[in-house]
């Protein structure tokens, strides 16, 4: 507090702590309203009498909005400047957790749940790289403050639940949204005191290609969610399947003949970069899909209450927080490829682990998967992050991490969808879908693991 304090008082150049603390809390807000909702789940059916596809859609709204947007978000960085674009982000974050709060009907909460993606799009970008433009003269000064942000995220998301649990048990589902509008009114105050970023020379904006994604994106995460209610024959799942495939390769077409296109395809060229966002892409599709699995099974089928299902998620909170900051420490002496391996093998064991759940199933044998999973995410995220950015100049920064947090979050929607569609039918149901996200998972980061190994390149 006494550097904050400082910085702002004698209009010093900003201290490390200051700029990690004040682009962290852009992150912090975002990854909290991932998983807090998770937890309010039952409530929110109660008090809307919804079904599990209706819940989907209020967890993905989110999700899809933050995964379309962000690419566009990324080069807007580049261009208009990080700061800028970082302290709309806030704002619009704020304006729609409020709006969530309030909301008074399902699509209601939809539209304003939307709108925080929006918001969400905008700061994540431009927070990373605001972070990786300051302190892109010291390659052990940047990844340590790559890792702090990203366990700063990563508590945040792990601790969701945990929170989420306590707000409902102290008020009602409602205070999840509420709690977020002091954290970007502080964001904001603080924000003016960051330094303006370099800005990367663009030609133009593609809007074409903005809508292909979003087009392909929500086609095909829609279908995925209304799969099971309406059957794989129905018209709407098979018009909006080919409609994805279709738009996808058109986004394709149009990225390659784009002057400036949100999705430059030079930047796959770099083995490392691949490589890091495939592991991304896993990670998330296998965590957020789980976790949204989890809600369910722990109060729908062991029956804790929301306050007791929050606190059973206590071990991935402190898995993360331990797991971020060795992450830190491990790329300062040995870089990044030590424990993006070690951490995607931790994680593979955790995800194996989740097996055991069944119906009547203690929580002290959930206790092992619930410890690993985030010690092994923690371990290799922040390398991961720290890849992606080295993998490029420092003027792209915000369109490579538009481009690892865009399809971070796209393999996250896509899991809620897929392994939420699974557990729509009770408690065996949810059981199954545990199982099979578990499969799933450990099997798509074991072969991940095989393709970091053979090419990842030490940074």
């Amino acid at each position: 507090m006494e550097e904050i304090t400082d910085c702002i008082t004698k209009e010093k150049l900003p201290s490390f702590g200051f700029v990690v603390g004040t682009t962290s809390l852009a992150f912090v807000v975002s990854q909290l309203d991932v998983s807090i909702v998770n937890i309010a789940l039952p409530q929110i059916a109660q008090t809307f009498s919804a079904d599990i596809s209706a819940l989907q859609w209020i967890v993905d709204a989110y999700t899809i909005a933050f995964a379309v947007l962000m690419l566009s978000a990324g080069g807007m960085g580049d261009l208009l400047g990080s700061k800028q674009i970082f302290q709309l982000g806030l704002f619009v974050f704020g304006i729609a957790s409020l709006g969530c709060g309030y909301a008074w009907n399902v699509p209601s909460l939809i539209c304003f749940r939307v709108l925080q993606g929006v918001g969400a799009a905008t700061m994540i970008p431009s927070s990373l790289s605001i972070l990786n433009q300051t302190f892109s003269h010291d390659k052990k000064q940047r990844a340590r403050a790559v890792a702090l942000w990203t366990a700063a995220g990563g508590v945040s998301i792990a601790a969701g639940p945990i929170l989420g649990g306590l707000l409902i048990h102290i008020s009602s589902w409602r205070m999840i949204f509420l709690v977020n509008i002091p954290i970007c009114l502080g964001g904001l105050l603080l924000s003016r005191h960051l330094h303006e970023s370099d800005r990367h020379p663009n030609k133009g904006f593609d809007i074409l290609g903005q809508f292909l994604w979003m087009f392909t994106l929500t086609a095909f995460i829609g279908a995925i969610i209304e799969w099971h209610d309406l059957g794989y024959k129905h018209p709407f799942i098979i018009s909006s399947l080919l409609f994805s495939v279709i738009t996808f390769c058109l986004f394709i077409i149009t990225e390659k003949r784009a002057i400036a296109p949100i999705l430059p395809l030079d930047l796959f060229r770099s083995a490392n970069f691949n490589v890091l966002i495939l592991l991304g892409i896993i990670l998330n599709n296998a965590y957020y899909g789980t976790v949204f699995v989890l809600s369910l099974y722990l109060q729908d089928v062991l029956l804790y209450s929301s306050l007791h299902a929050g606190l059973a998620f206590i071990p991935l909170t402190a898995g993360f927080i331990v797991s971020n900051l060795i992450s830190g420490k491990l790329m300062a002496h040995y870089g990044i490829r030590l424990p993006v391996l070690l951490g995607t093998s931790i994680a593979l064991i955790g995800f194996t682990a989740l097996l055991i759940a069944d119906t009547d199933t203690q929580y002290w044998q959930l206790f092992f998967p619930f410890i690993t999973i985030p010690l092994g995410m923690g371990l290799a995220v922040p390398a991961m992050t720290t890849g992606i950015l080295a993998s490029v100049t420092k003027t792209r920064s915000g369109t490579a991490s538009a481009v690892l947090n865009t399809t971070r979050q796209a393999a996250g929607a896509l899991g809620v969808a897929i392994f939420g569609a699974m557990a729509n039918g009770g408690s065996a149901a949810i059981v199954h879908a545990i199982s099979v996200s578990s499969i799933i998972s450990a099997c798509s980061l074991f072969c991940c693991a095989i393709l970091i190994f053979k090419y990842l390149k030490a940074v």
